[in-house]
Formats: C-alpha cells, structure tokens, sequence
C-alpha cells in the first residue's frame, strides 16, 4: 500500500513539474523590434497578460556614430509622464540617458544600443491591467515619436 501511495505521488509531481515547464515556455513573448534614423520603433504596440514573461530585443538600424543616434527602450510605469521622464534622463550621457534619481518611474529597460548592436531586457508584464508607455531616452527621440505602449490585459 505504501508504495502504491509513493508511487501515486511521484506520477503527480512528474505531471505538475511537465505543467510547470510547459505553461512557462508558452507564457514568454519574444519582441524583436528595429530602432531607426528616423526615430521610431518598428513595433509600437504589445500586448501581454499580466505577468507574462517579455523579452524585448531592439536592433539599432543605423550608420550615424554613437554621439549622434542610439536608442534603448524604457518601459515606465503606469501615468508616468514620458515627456518629463525623456527630458531629464537627456542630461545623463554617462547612465545611458537615464536619470538616476527617476529609475523608480522605470519597470524595464535596455542599455542604449549603437548602429548594429542589439540590446535586450526581459521582464514580467505588471499584474495591472492597462496601458504602459515605452519610450526611447536619446535626446529629442521620444519628442519625435520614439514610443509604443505595452498593454496588458
């Protein structure tokens, strides 16, 4: 009888460690997207569950030097305002134009990727419904419409 017993939970282990696997490689999302010399994201909208695993990785499509084009993605929380958040992270060069004193206001974000790298972050999507911004930091970018909203629902 015992072993039956033993036996009967090891069959129910086996099956909820093979659930466990299988529900969590289902559950990533994978973005590829294309920062570009005109200052737009190739993907400008995700849509996740809440808590679902994302990774994005951003390609900079450019020939310009550093000093003149890079992008990252930055993910802000919810009612962060984009506007003010990219104007103060502009004078942080040294931090990859993130303000320090604002990474609070940050839920994800990647390193500022040159012409022909690609930089990625992986992260869960918040457990709140709703819309998140995603914007890239590089001076004037996100003025010009470098942004993309993530939601979950």
């Amino acid at each position: 009888m015992n072993i039956k017993k033993n036996s009967k939970w090891s069959i129910l282990f086996v099956m909820a460690l093979t659930f466990m696997f299988t529900t969590s490689a289902f559950a990533q999302q994978v973005i590829e997207m294309t920062g570009t010399d005109k200052m737009k994201f190739t993907v400008e909208e995700i849509t996740a569950k809440p808590g679902e695993e994302i990774t994005v990785k951003l390609y900079t499509d450019s020939k310009l030097p550093a000093v003149a084009m890079g992008h990252n993605f930055v993910l802000l929380k919810q009612g962060v305002d984009g506007t003010q958040f990219a104007n103060a992270s502009a004078r942080h060069k040294d931090n990859d134009f993130l303000d320090p004193s604002k990474m609070d206001e940050v839920l994800a974000h990647t390193k500022m990727g040159n012409g022909g790298e690609t930089v990625e972050v992986t992260f869960n999507a918040p457990d709140k419904v709703g819309e998140y911004e995603y914007i890239c930091t590089f001076p004037g970018h996100y003025a010009s419409g470098m942004k993309g909203v993530l939601t979950v629902k």
